[in-house]
């Protein structure tokens, strides 16, 4: 349902390419699913006089620039995955622009070298600022696990076998499942 009020916003899409604390092109997950914004943040620590300082992004990523960012504001928060774990982690404010528009972002600080995207925008961050096509991808990654071709090829060869091995011994946990090529 369109709005007057929501006319007025920019449209953005499911992925976007950013610029954050001045790093132009960061690819960026927009997640209306999630309440907060993350960023891949690296040797993070408090020092004795109560200052935040961090590096964005890890020494092999293509926008590590080694430069510490120092935060004496800045949070901590109980930080729930989907999966139900919790940690603790630190939030600060970073600038950012998202298609052409500056917005000031609570990130959360955490490790996100395993994920496809350095940067995942929550929809704080977006509300009332921007609408959402979630079918308009603006970044050329397109993440899919490289696992889930092969339990297709598995499921398909027998699916009964494939439900015993992995579904019903496994109680459908994919980190417990070891792949391995047939023939191994």
């Amino acid at each position: 349902m369109t709005t007057e009020k929501n006319q007025n916003l920019s449209v953005i899409g499911s992925t976007e390419y950013i610029e954050v604390a001045g790093i132009k092109n960061v690819p960026a997950k927009i997640d209306t699913g999630a309440d907060s914004s993350s960023i891949w943040a690296s040797h993070i620590r408090v020092t004795k006089d109560g200052i935040l300082k961090f590096r964005l992004f890890g020494e092999d990523s293509p926008f590590y620039t080694g430069r510490v960012f120092k935060r004496k504001d800045f949070k901590a928060a109980v930080i729930r995955s989907s999966s139900g774990h919790e940690q603790i982690r630190y939030r600060a404010h970073l600038k950012a622009i998202v298609n052409g528009h500056k917005i000031k972002i609570l990130f959360t600080l955490s490790d996100r070298s395993n994920n496809h995207f350095p940067v995942l925008i929550g929809r704080r961050s977006i509300a009332k600022k921007f609408l959402v096509d979630v079918s308009a991808n603006h970044t050329s990654i397109k993440p899919k696990n490289p696992k889930t071709k092969l339990v297709q090829k598995r499921l398909k060869e027998d699916p009964y076998k494939f439900h015993r091995r992995y579904i019903k011994k496994l109680s459908g946990d994919v980190n417990n499942i070891r792949f391995k090529k047939k023939g191994d």
